[in-house]
């Protein structure tokens, strides 16, 4: 939950000292709200763990605007990002492009050259056949473009099979059993414009124990040992991925100092004889934005279903975030106002023409009424990100708060903004 969420004592909630009721008043609902507060404070837990030289890239694919960049550059922070959008944005806030990572199992050649022209710090290969493109379109940019591969170590980190990347069928990188991360290495190596500094893997999202990053680590550095011994070749980098989840419904999870520690301890003994330790570096996403975000809804109906069921319908949904449908994940809903009465068990259903569009179900919340607000909480990660414009609905504005004050960071499109790009078409009859 974000840090600065507090009720007065008329009951009403605030987020960074500003009322949510004048939040919707003034901007409207639905409406991602991010506390800049938590984001810091977050952004801090990491880099205070994280040890120089060791490093700490933020994951876009989370969340990502112009407005978060400055935020990161201040925190002393990088970052990983999947496509030529994610890329444009950091580079149109002032984003040093050493400090941006280039992930993604398929680059076109459109973004691999606008990261060549734009001097990303590295790339992240992920398949023989990039390999090969980044070679050929770093020999045409005249220059040597730095390479880590993705290695998939066959861990299971235990969370929904969607946002699992580190196990044997994975789509993402070469897997270390067969021979496929070995020839890459190889090849990497005798590639004329790719210059080999590292090893990268990532296993999943919402993780919330510490065994799969262990493990994933040990099998790493095993792989290292062995890439030593058959070509010499010792990594200056390893990047030890992301995923850190955030506790719900009572769970726990190790911190960033407690994964951090693991991290140092495993990559020093790892390290054979004679070779420098690699410098090794994390990407968290979610720990980061997830708690520091929350989407402030308005009620619009309230029914009860032949079974029983009473719904609360409010003004969002699956458009604005996916991720109950898609993942079952579990969120957090309160209402703005504390209502007088019971709780009561509802469901939280969202506006969209989907039997799968709730956000969240069987929750106990005091009566609600039509044109009640309500809050769904921690959905700062991954919320906005994926957000859609289904059933043409626009995607809601994001604003953030901090210490008594608003600003916007993502304009919510108007109504006719959603069809501005359709064409005319004048068929012959």
């Amino acid at each position: 939950m974000a840090d600065t969420l507090t009720r007065d004592k008329d009951g009403v909630l605030s987020l960074g000292g500003v009322s949510l009721p004048d939040l919707a008043a003034r901007y409207g609902t639905p409406l991602y709200l991010m506390d800049v507060a938590t984001v810091t404070a977050r952004l801090q837990a990491w880099t205070d763990a994280v040890e120089p030289p060791n490093e700490v890239y933020f994951a876009g694919k989370a969340f990502l605007c112009r407005a978060l960049i400055p935020i990161l550059q201040k925190a002393g922070v990088g970052l990983d990002v999947v496509s030529g959008g994610e890329l444009l944005t950091a580079l149109s806030a002032g984003m040093d492009p050493a400090r941006i990572t280039f992930h993604g199992n398929l680059k076109t050649t459109s973004e691999m050259r606008l990261a060549l022209a734009s001097g990303v710090g590295r790339v992240v290969a992920d398949s023989d056949e990039e390999l090969t493109r980044w070679d050929r379109l770093a020999a045409d940019a005249g220059r040597t473009v730095e390479v880590w591969l993705r290695l998939t170590p066959g861990v299971d980190p235990h969370t929904h099979r969607y946002i699992t990347t580190g196990h044997v069928k994975s789509k993402f990188g070469w897997p270390l059993e067969g021979g496929a991360a070995e020839a890459a290495v190889g090849r990497a190596l005798e590639l004329p414009h790719v210059r080999l500094t590292g090893y990268h893997a990532h296993i999943g999202s919402q993780i919330l124990e510490s065994k799969p990053y262990v493990e994933a680590a040990e099998h790493m550095l095993a792989f290292a040992r062995a890439m030593h011994q058959r070509y010499r070749f010792w990594p200056r980098y390893l990047d030890l991925g992301g995923g850190l989840g955030i506790p719900v419904a009572g769970q726990t999870g190790p911190t960033p100092r407690e994964l951090t520690e693991a991290f140092t301890a495993l990559v020093r003994g790892g390290t054979p004889d004679g070779e420098q330790v690699p410098v090794w570096a994390v990407e968290p996403g979610r720990s980061v934005v997830a708690e520091a975000g929350l989407t402030l809804y308005r009620v619009g109906v309230v029914k009860r279903a032949g079974d029983g069921t009473v719904y609360v319908v409010v003004d969002g949904g699956m458009g604005d975030n996916i991720r109950p449908a898609l993942y079952e994940a579990r969120y957090r809903a309160e209402p703005v106002r504390s209502p007088a009465g019971e709780p009561g068990i509802v469901t939280i259903a969202g506006r969209y023409c989907e039997s799968g569009d709730l956000l969240v179900e069987d929750v106990a919340v005091p009566a609600l009424e039509p044109d009640d607000l309500l809050v769904v909480l921690d959905t700062g990660a991954y919320g906005y990100a994926m957000a859609s414009q289904y059933n043409r609905v626009p995607v809601p504005a994001v604003v953030a708060v901090e210490n008594g004050t608003s600003s916007v960071w993502v304009e919510g499109p108007r109504w006719d903004e959603v069809h501005a790009r359709d064409k005319t078409v004048s068929w012959p009859s």
